[in-house]
This record gives C-alpha cells, sequence and structure tokens, in this order.
C-alpha cells in the first residue's frame, strides 16, 4: 500500500467534508495516511500533512461561511445560544486572541464548529479568520500526522501502523471528550 497523489487527493476530500460536515473522523484519517506513508516513503509524511492541513482549511472555510449566513439565527435554533453569556465569553476570548483560541478549539473535540459559530455571530472579519485558521488547520494535520507515525513505527506492517493509529485517535480523543465536559460540569 502506498499514499500517491490519487490518495492525497482523497484524503484531501475526505478532510474537507468532514470539516464541514462533521460526521467523518478525519483524525482517523490523517493518522492512517501518516502511517501508510511512514512505511513508503517518509517524505509523503509532509504531503500527507499539507493535504490535510489544505482539507481542513477548505472544510472551515465553507463551514465560516455557512455560520457567517446563518448567524445568530442558525446558532439558537440549534439550542446552541440560549442566553449570551456563552457567546459574550467566546467573542472576548476571540477578540483578544484569535490565533490560540482557534488552534484549541481544531485539537478539543467538538470544540470547532461551536467557536466558528461564535466567530461569525460576534464579526470576526473574513480577513482575520483565514489568517487565524491556517496556523490552526496545520497544527491539527501535524499532530494527527504524528499520532500516525507514532503507531506506524512502533509496528512492522503498514496495516498494523494504521489500527494502531486509529486507536489511538479514538481512545485520545474519548479521554479529551470526558476530560473537556468534566472540566464544563465542575465550571
Amino acid at each position: 500500500m502506498t499514499v500517491g497523489l490519487g490518495g492525497l487527493a482523497s484524503l484531501f476530500g475526505l478532510v474537507a467534508f468532514g470539516a464541514v460536515l462533521p460526521v467523518v473522523p478525519t483524525g482517523v484519517a490523517v493518522s492512517g495516511a501518516a502511517a501508510l506513508a511512514a512505511h513508503d516513503n517518509p517524505i509523503m509524511v509532509l504531503f500527507v500533512v499539507l493535504a490535510g492541513a489544505l482539507g481542513a482549511y477548505t472544510g472551515d472555510l465553507i463551514t465560516y461561511a455557512a455560520c457567517r449566513w446563518g448567524g445568530e439565527q442558525l446558532a439558537r435554533r440549534l439550542r446552541w445560544l440560549r442566553g449570551n453569556e456563552k457567546l459574550d465569553k467566546l467573542g472576548a476570548e476571540l477578540k483578544h486572541r484569535e490565533v490560540p483560541v482557534l488552534l484549541v478549539s481544531r485539537l478539543v473535540p467538538g470544540g470547532r464548529i461551536p467557536m466558528l459559530l461564535a466567530a461569525s455571530v460576534i464579526g470576526v472579519t473574513w480577513r482575520t479568520f483565514v489568517y487565524a485558521n491556517a496556523p490552526a488547520c496545520v497544527l491539527w494535520a501535524a499532530v494527527y500526522a504524528a499520532v500516525g507515525l507514532l503507531g506506524g513505527t512502533v509496528f512492522p506492517r503498514p496495516w498494523e501502523g494504521v489500527v494502531a493509529a486509529i486507536v489511538l485517535v479514538l481512545v485520545v480523543t474519548q479521554v479529551a471528550t470526558w476530560v473537556h465536559r468534566r472540566r464544563e460540569a465542575s465550571a
């Protein structure tokens, strides 16, 4: 198995689709592709990170456009905004530290969509979003590729590394979600 140009294009499409409709395990796709690339040609891992980051970035642009179009009505329809305190808190964080907040929201499971919605409602400009979200997408892809590399280097066969990467991503995601929920419950 190799990760060629077709595999990179598929990864880009899968991650972009998953960034718009978050039902696709995009992190698992990047990790698996990185694990495969590491066995075949380690330089391809850089292209896996690039394809994953570009896919995430493209999907985020589409999602942000939808959030800006739907705005506060969309947030209320999704029952995300029950009051303005949540929006005010996220808005204050975004105004002072756009890049770090977007970085964290991309890495926290379930954090990206609420942050994109908050950014659109408080009026973060396209220009600011375009520049602030780029490093977040690159970091996200690099983290998941590193998970794939970890799984891929431990096992001698590529498919074992892919399976290990998938399991590791699922475990890390579940633990991060559990910790996040515990923090919200205590706050």
